[in-house]
């Protein structure tokens, strides 16, 4: 009778118990933009300021917080960049559920203050482990695609062929949306629509939850999401001289259970490049001379498709599944003039070659993803599925002619070269909350490659062809990365801390079927990181500090060489192995009303430093990615923003780093000691009846090794845009690379040569595009799944 009276009892206890507590739910948003806000921090305080309670927002900027006993209570709203704010409320046994409504927090003082530019902010802010650049209505951005973007950004460069350095350091990993992607890859990135980018975030130290690669960093690609419900989207045309032709719509529908996103472009563009050479050879202490003149003509097509959807299986869990499609063709033709003299100075020889390419490329890529947050928001658990392949076909034709002083013809030489790729990555990550301020995340991840590749050159004699110089081989590459990594972050009033390790295997494998390139590699090390952040009234002070790997991409292991040049050639070198960094910053940032100043010291030590090497064999001058024993680049770096009118906005950035070089190549000795300063001067000018205009130049100094010396390169842009039909529609104008000012030249010097060059791969272009927004109170844009790749 006891037992059932107890019994009893405990049930009536445990449902009173339950009855007494309550639920307290709202909305997050940005009170200037109106923007939701993920991930914002809610604790629940008790009378005496005990944490009865912590989660956070979702996607949505939507809360709901359970399980909550009765009571008065203090409800605080914490988010990085944005002011604290608090609430008092007190739920009584009438009332089990608070609904707050909307929250509106402000952007703290360290932020940079919202200018207006056709009505959007551009702001800059300091995270723990990252320097965010918000994407406003910049005008020459939005003419172009994710290179015109990032070619914006302070501390970051894309070359007129699409490669993408950090502080002068091309070893740089770029990811969207937090994970790798195929959209990184055979210059996809030229395919997305600059105006669907929401924001860049540079890390130049990344905690260890990102990928150890990089040596320079990371830049990660925020993309805008379609958050409005029903159907919504935009359709982009580009019409540009070279010709840039280009049609980006991009769909998408949003409901309770689903939401749809789609990104296609259409694009053809044609290319104009020169190249001259001025060379000074001696053999037998006899001065021989060239000069080169090479003219490019290259034309791409490109056809992108990216469709995908997220269901919402309930307020826990979602699935998001997506496929990506980047099929292009390449069809280039060159025109090569060499004059040929000796120590006289009198006409030797003159020969012409002409080559014609044509290369088609099939990237495909399958992402899955599952995402799990539980009661406590802050809690969560993902797992992502990756499976991509492509196949590429390149063939060149090439016909050589002298001309002087007797006509004649040699024979032909065509290549053909066949590549392929599977790649399968398995990732799942877990975030777990310990309090209010503190939270401990884990993570592993499995990568899985193989990629074959087949060259063939052949030279005609008579009606048959025959193999050129014995290049004729197959090679197979497979590569296995295993990473796991653990980090905890917490908070101590103004300062916070995030301390990380990460481990990483590699397995390479390289064979090919002539077994000239056989070779197994395996290394596994572990890469630290820390990020401390302090926080004053109206400015913030950041120090990190990471390790990093920087592997050879495979163009730089494979050895076969193209063959469009008479006189020089580019090889790949099977035995590179990957630098390993060690990298310290520390940054400051203070805004006035006016004025933002962000400068920062930094000082990098890779050791097993990668670079190109130069050498002279058999008259024709191979170059070839080798390994030295370290560089030592120590750096300063100054990025401000001043706002002296409503109208007018200037953004000047400013980087000198110095460099010490060490280590030697087939007893050659390339120890050198240099320094390199690089500039960004943009303005910004918002003008009557809805018109902008933009100006940027950007200035990078001479800079040396202890083989070639570059000279000054500089360039100018500009662009005017206007809005129309009620700021649905933009219509924007743009010149890029104005008056033709981007030229690299170059001085190489070696044992019994000299020579300059002169490159100029694309000339200047001019470009007209229109884009028209249908359901959207601002641009938004293609959505990237929660997935990863590696390049």
């Amino acid at each position: 009778m006891k037992i059932l009276i107890i019994s009893v009892l405990l049930f009536f206890f445990s449902f009173f118990a339950k009855a007494q507590q309550a639920v307290i739910s709202g909305k997050v948003l940005d009170n200037s933009t109106k923007q939701v806000l993920p991930y914002v921090t809610i604790s629940i305080h008790d009378k005496s300021s005990k944490t009865i309670a912590v989660g956070v927002t979702n996607d949505e900027g939507l809360f709901r917080l359970e399980g909550i006993q009765m009571g008065r209570m203090t409800v605080l709203f914490n988010y990085v960049g944005y002011q604290n704010y608090s609430t008092t409320i007190e739920i009584t046994h009438k009332d089990q559920k608070a609904e707050l409504g909307t929250i509106n927090l402000q952007l703290d003082a360290v932020e940079l203050n919202a200018v207006e530019i056709s009505g959007q902010k551009s702001n800059v802010s300091l995270k723990l482990d990252k320097k965010v650049f918000e994407v406003g209505k910049d005008v020459l951005s939005q003419n172009g695609s994710a290179h015109d973007v990032l070619n914006g950004v302070p501390s970051v460069s894309v070359s007129p062929t699409g490669g993408i350095s950090l502080r002068g350091n091309s070893s740089v990993l770029v990811l969207i949306n937090g994970r790798q992607s195929g959209l990184t890859q055979s210059n996809a990135l030229d395919q997305i629509a600059a105006d669907q980018i929401e924001r860049i975030e540079v890390i130049t130290n990344p905690s260890s939850r990102y990928d150890a690669s990089g040596s320079a960093g990371i830049i990660n690609i925020i993309l805008k999401k379609n958050k409005k419900s029903g159907f919504s989207g935009q359709v982009r045309l580009v019409a540009g001289s070279p010709n840039d032709s280009r049609l980006n719509p991009s769909i998408n529908f949003k409901s309770d259970k689903i939401n749809i996103f789609s990104n296609f472009s259409i694009r053809s563009s044609d290319y104009v490049g020169l190249y001259t050479t001025n060379q000074t050879t001696t053999d037998n202490g006899t001065p021989y001379y060239l000069d080169r003149v090479q003219n490019e003509d290259r034309h791409d097509d490109g056809k992108l498709m990216y469709l995908g959807a997220d269901y919402y299986i309930d307020e826990h869990r979602t699935v998001t599944a997506a496929f990506l499609k980047n099929a292009t063709t390449d069809d280039d033709k060159t025109r090569l003039f060499y004059n040929y003299a000796k120590d006289n100075a009198m006409q030797d020889s003159t020969v012409t070659r002409e080559g014609k390419s044509l290369e088609k490329r099939d990237y495909n890529q399958l992402e899955f993803n599952y995402t799990q947050t539980f009661k406590r928001p802050s809690k969560k658990w993902t797992i992502n599925l990756q499976y991509d392949w492509w196949n590429s076909d390149k063939n060149w034709n090439l016909s050589t002619q002298r001309l002087y002083p007797e006509t004649i013809n040699y024979p032909g030489i065509r290549t053909n070269s066949v590549g392929n790729s599977k790649d399968l990555l398995l990732q799942s990550d877990f975030i777990q909350p310990v309090d209010s301020v503190s939270v401990f995340e884990i993570g592993v991840k499995t990568e899985i490659r193989k990629v074959s590749s087949q060259f063939l050159a052949q030279q005609q004699q008579e009606e048959n062809w025959n193999v050129y110089q014995g290049i004729d081989n197959d090679m197979d590459y497979s590569e296995t990365i295993t990473g796991a990594y653990a980090q905890y972050s917490n908070k101590a009033g103004r300062f916070n801390y995030m301390l990380g390790v990460r481990t990483e295997f590699t397995k390479i494998s390289i064979s090919d079927v002539k077994n000239t390139y056989s070779d197994d590699k395996k290394y596994n090390r572990l890469f630290p990181t820390v990020n401390l952040s302090y926080k004053f009234n109206d400015a913030a002070l950041q120090l990190n500090y990471s390790k990093r790997i920087n592997r050879p991409p495979l163009y730089a292991l494979y050895p076969f060489n193209e063959l469009t040049d008479l006189n020089a050639q580019y090889i790949g070198n099977p035995n590179l192995n990957p630098s390993y960094s060690n990298v310290y910053e520390l940054a400051f940032l203070k805004s006035w009303k006016k004025f933002t100043l962000n400068p920062s010291v930094y000082y990098q030590w890779e050791s097993g430093y990668i670079q190109d090497y130069t050498y002279r064999e058999n008259e024709i001058f191979f170059t070839t990615p080798i390994n030295i024993q370290h560089e030592i680049r120590t750096g300063i770096e100054l990025s401000t923003l001043y706002s002296p009118l409503k109208w007018v906005q200037l953004n000047l950035e400013m980087n000198f780093y110095h460099f010490t070089q060490k280590g030697s190549y087939q007893e050659e000795n390339l120890d050198y000691e240099g320094k390199t300063f690089t500039g960004r001067l943009s303005t910004q000018i918002k003008l009557p009846s809805k018109f902008s205009f933009q100006g940027r130049y950007n200035f990078r100094g001479a800079q040396q090794n202890a083989q070639t010396k570059s000279d000054v390169l500089q360039s100018l842009d500009f662009g005017l845009s206007k809005m129309l039909l009620k700021d649905k529609a933009t219509i924007v104008f743009d010149v890029s690379n104005a008056f033709d000012l981007r030229q690299n030249k170059s001085t190489t010097i070696g044992t019994n040569y000299y020579f300059t060059q002169n490159s100029m791969p694309n000339a200047a272009r001019y470009r007209l595009s229109f884009v028209y927004r249908f359901n959207l109170t601002d641009p938004k844009g293609i959505r990237q799944a929660n997935n990863a790749n590696r390049n």
